[in-house]
């Protein structure tokens, strides 16, 4: 029964308007993608906050935790050391990167399939490109994560791999944003000599034919490819990558299991998904669901929700395209010191407070709690609040301090449990924010040190219910 026991999927709030976009570069012949929409991230997130709230709400532990990214921060830094305290898991658990290829999180995944133990493999990307240049609409940011376990609703039947150097798109140090293969060229290699065969060698290990398959999640290098990979394999199911390229974007290494997740929140039991990641060869995954997934729901509600974005020139700023001139406030500099991580960076990242005696919880945590009447040091108790529901009590909008996304957001957040804090509010809609409102905690950028090439994370407030999208 060993398989996949939970999925979980994340998409920013805002989504782009290609359509608008496209005329916005009408002038230049460079419209490329016309339709649909692209998930765009704000200004404080990345690839790294992406794994992390796809991955939220899982096991209190396990055994080993996989950070998956092309786009990730830092090359010299582990992201899933991070995601440990961000998600609040135990500082025993196993940690590792993997990168280089967008097929790196299904790889992941088959990994610890084959391994022992629980896993949890969690993906995220917002990979740069160029303006004009066709990816930069058909990208798109956000994240996915999958759960290995031995007990899990989606079980492991079947799977092949092929390492093959096929050239469709690369980016490096020097040349960061992805260039692209000719179009013909990728069409018909990919299809030909990379994901048939390693899709039939799949089925062969399952035991099954084309016909046996009932959904599919395998993004395409090339938009339509599915459909000759399907003729030559027989597989008539549906391919949710697609679905997820049109309505957000192309997700690098974290598309394969977004989709895996649409899958099995549509799968009914007894039906058999085929998951896929493509770059330098083929990882094809069979799977057997035999109940209802946990945390799948969220998949079909990311697809539906979200605010639209209509501004090209915001994209552009937003997406680190644009560098735009704000001023004297905006050249403050937040050096974060090593020593101060060390002392403080799990209670910040995990977002810990601390019940005192008296039962007050506080954050952040100190040696005597601010509660009036206490006379001297006491002993906390550890307090979650990433996961704890607030209310708004005050809230203020202001245009001086820099931000780069105006105006700045911030006020008081009172939470369930008793905690008050000072926060920073995000996500903010056209209506804004207001006292009385519902948030929930989201891990986002605090400070980025762009002289040094550094960024700290902390939690921010967000509104606790998403708009529809065109709603």
């Amino acid at each position: 029964m060993r398989g996949v026991a939970r999925v979980g999927v994340y998409a920013p709030l805002l989504r782009l308007d290609c359509a608008a976009a496209a005329r916005a570069l009408k002038f230049s012949g460079l419209a490329g993608r016309r339709d649909g929409y692209r998930a765009v991230g704000g200004w404080d997130e990345d690839a790294f906050t992406f794994a992390v709230e796809a991955a939220r709400g899982g096991a209190a532990a396990l055994d080993t935790l996989i950070f998956a990214s092309t786009s990730a921060p830092f090359f010299e830094r582990l992201h899933a050391t991070l995601a440990v305290d961000a998600l609040g898991l135990p500082r025993e658990t196993r940690t590792r990167d993997v990168a280089g290829s967008r097929r790196c999180a299904v790889s992941a995944l088959l990994d610890a399939l084959l391994a022992r133990g629980s896993a949890l493999i969690a993906a995220g990307e917002r990979r740069p490109a160029r303006p004009g240049a066709a990816a930069h609409l058909a990208q798109g940011d956000g994240g996915a994560a999958a759960w290995v376990a031995d007990e899990a609703p989606a079980r492991f039947i079947g799977w092949a791999s092929l390492s093959y150097d096929l050239v469709d798109t690369y980016a490096s140090r020097e040349h960061p944003e992805p260039y692209p293969a000719e179009e013909r060229f990728v069409k018909e290699g990919a299809a030909a000599h990379v994901l048939v065969p390693t899709i039939r060698r799949a089925l062969e290990s399952a035991g099954l034919s084309g016909g046996d398959i009932h959904h599919v999640a395998a993004p395409e290098p090339v938009a339509g490819l599915w459909r000759d990979i399907s003729r030559a394999t027989k597989i008539s199911a549906p391919n949710h990558a697609s679905e997820i390229s049109a309505k957000l974007g192309d997700l690098g290494a974290a598309h394969a299991l977004f989709a895996f997740a649409l899958a099995t929140a549509r799968a009914k039991p007894g039906e058999r998904i085929l998951l896929t990641g493509f770059g330098s060869g083929c990882d094809a995954l069979v799977f057997e669901t035999t109940g209802s997934m946990p945390g799948a729901e969220l998949a079909e509600a990311a697809l539906n929700e979200g605010a639209l974005l209509a501004d090209y020139v915001r994209f552009l700023s937003l997406n680190g395209a644009l560098d735009l001139d704000w001023g004297v406030r905006s050249e403050f500099e937040q050096k974060a010191q090593a020593t101060v991580l060390d002392r403080y960076g799990r209670d910040t990242l995990g977002f810990i407070g601390g019940r005192d005696c008296a039962g007050n919880v506080q954050f952040p945590k100190s040696r005597i709690p601010v509660r009036p009447d206490a006379d001297g040091p006491e002993a906390m108790q550890d307090v979650r609040l990433a996961d704890e529901p607030a209310r708004i009590v005050s809230v203020t909008a202001d245009r001086l301090n820099y931000t780069p996304d105006p105006p700045f957001w911030f006020g008081l957040a009172q939470f369930n449990n008793g905690a008050r804090v000072m926060m920073e509010f995000t996500d903010a809609d056209a209506r804004g924010f207001s006292v009385g409102d519902r948030v929930a905690m989201r891990l986002r950028i605090k400070s980025h040190d762009r002289r040094r090439g550094f960024r700290t994370y902390f939690w921010k407030a967000a509104p606790a219910e998403r708009p529809t999208l065109g709603g």
